[in-house]
């Protein structure tokens, strides 16, 4: 009998210490990995991939790694050459580790940047700036409450 998929951290739990623990010691061994140029793919040799991310399931059978070409550019294309090594990276990253099983490698561009500049932009929008310059308004009569 198969079982439903359940919440990654349930009731708003993060990560356990074992998996930022593990996702860390899995970014630093693959950021090395491909700093050293160790995957055979003219594509990954001719980029410099960012890792700035890796999250584990629960169980820590499965690690999102989470990738950018640095420049931004080629995103796609080096994403697709992550995913045709996945095997080759899972091996070269499993030599510096002591897990009993290494986890499944999932790649996904990194948006953490784009999110950011879209908040940058937000924040210097005129209207936006304007409101966080207003000091707090007392509430109006209509909305206090008398004894």
């Amino acid at each position: 009998m198969g079982h439903m998929a359940t919440n990654r951290f349930p009731k708003g739990q993060g990560p356990s210490q074992r998996q930022l623990r593990v996702g860390e010691a899995i970014r630093r061994n693959l950021s090395e990995v491909l700093a050293r140029g160790e995957a055979h793919d003219d594509i990954l040799a001719s980029i410099s991939v960012t890792v700035g991310e890796v999250r584990l399931s629960p169980d820590l059978h499965i690690a999102t790694v989470y990738v950018l070409p640095l420049g931004g550019v080629g995103g796609e294309e080096m994403l697709k050459a992550l995913r045709r090594r996945t095997g080759e990276l899972r091996h070269l990253v499993s030599r510096g580790m002591t897990l009993r099983v290494t986890p499944e490698l999932r790649f996904q561009l990194d948006m953490t940047f784009d999110r950011l500049d879209d908040v940058r932009r937000l924040f210097s929008d005129e209207t936006v700036q304007r409101d966080i310059a207003k000091p707090d308004e007392p509430p109006a009569d209509d909305e206090t409450s008398s004894d």
